[in-house]
């Protein structure tokens, strides 16, 4: 699969814009993009033949000189009581009173034996209570049954969002926890599909995907009309989901009950940025776009690791599984090594399964989910 890039061809303006923005879907069903466009097209399709059982042993110890980035290696030094955090970081996330609600049930989508799928909308906020409101859409898989259910909120890839759908990227993971009796909420984030655009998108977007997420938690806990567990609601991501469920649990800790990573970009985006836009623009060009912003990683390292989630993984307070196909070419496989070796040593109860398969899980969806639903069964239980 090719990798997502930014290709050199886009102005300026379009790549401050990309900054937080790289990542990967799972699906063919948007239209095709045009052959410059970040969009990724993978099969929705699992193979009827799962992969062999995955090891409990990573692969070998990755070379930290792989993406010529900064690695967890650098100190971490927490910053003064006083001293106010940077307006885009996690910790000004995690300052922010965060809000959501307003589940509203729109069409019916699909209606199994198993379950019945609705488009929805909630709220979010742009920056925290006080600040411009958003409508954020989505789809949402309720089983069949009385409840209460446990509930899974999906972030889904990066998938562009000139040619995104509504519930694109993860509706093989939708149906399947539905199927399983989870309540499956597929959030489409802001400034994708109906969503309501977010001003700040260009400065701030990733960072919005998790306060995004984090609303769509408080949607499912006060909704009238969908039975689920208040206790019992993990956040799933992909790709870059990965990353969103890592800045979410961080920010927010006790928002969710478990949080799960399927093929996750780096928890250090300075290692993201090295992978998926330094190559695809002259240097000049990336600079010009960042100034009056931020540096670029090499001459402002201190705002890379401020949006990045691994400096924050002593806040996290939940168990996290990190799933990893060996033969990922898109998210480097040393990454989640290095992720979920970070967030043992913050303490976090991090676990890290490998399976032979590339970035869009084909051969071994089937296990994969299995286990993914079994890590969710063990740490929510009923």
């Amino acid at each position: 699969m090719a990798a997502l890039r930014l290709r050199a061809a886009l102005p300026v303006v379009t790549v401050a814009a990309a900054l937080l923005l790289v990542g990967c879907s799972t699906e063919p069903e948007a239209a095709p993009a045009p052959a410059t466009s970040e969009s990724e097209a993978e099969s929705e399709a699992p193979s009827e033949t799962p992969s062999e059982t995955p090891s409990e042993e990573p692969p070998e110890t990755p070379n930290e000189e792989a993406t010529g980035t900064p690695t967890e290696e650098a100190p971490e030094e927490s910053p003064e009581a006083e001293e106010p955090a940077h307006p885009i970081s996690v910790a000004s996330l995690a300052r922010a009173d965060l809000t959501g609600g307003g589940l509203r049930l729109g069409a019916v989508r699909e209606r199994t034996a198993s379950w019945t799928s609705y488009d929805v909308t909630f709220a979010s906020t742009t920056a925290g209570r006080g600040t411009e409101p958003l409508r954020i859409s989505g789809v949402l898989n309720v089983p069949t049954g009385r409840g209460p259910f446990p509930a899974v909120v999906l972030a889904h890839g990066y998938i562009d969002p000139s040619y995104y759908v509504r519930g694109q990227g993860m509706t093989r993971e939708r149906g399947f926890l539905a199927d399983r009796g989870f309540v499956a909420l597929h959030v489409d984030y802001r400034n994708h599909a109906e969503s309501t655009d977010d001003p700040r998108v260009e400065t701030a977007v990733r960072l919005g995907y998790s306060a995004d997420v984090i609303a769509a938690a408080r949607a499912l806990r006060s909704s009238p009309d969908v039975r689920v567990d208040p206790d019992r609601i993990a956040l799933f991501g992909r790709s870059m989901g990965g990353g969103v469920m890592l800045k979410a649990l961080a920010a927010e800790p006790g928002a969710f009950a478990a949080g799960v990573g399927w093929a996750s970009v780096s928890s250090l985006e300075a290692e993201n940025f090295a992978q998926f836009q330094r190559p695809d623009a002259p240097l000049a060009e990336l600079e010009a776009g960042f100034r009056g912003r931020h540096g670029l990683p090499a001459e402002d390292p201190e705002f890379w690791r401020g949006v990045s989630a691994r400096p924050a993984f002593g806040d996290i307070t939940e168990p996290v599984l990190m799933v990893h196909g060996r033969f990922d070419d898109t998210c480097p496989p040393p990454w989640a090594r290095a992720t979920q070796q970070a967030l043992t040593r913050a303490g976090v109860d991090a676990t890290l399964e490998w399976y032979d398969d590339g970035h869009a899980f084909g051969p071994a969806f089937v296990a994969a989910m299995d286990r993914t639903v079994r890590f969710l069964r063990a740490r929510m239980p009923a």
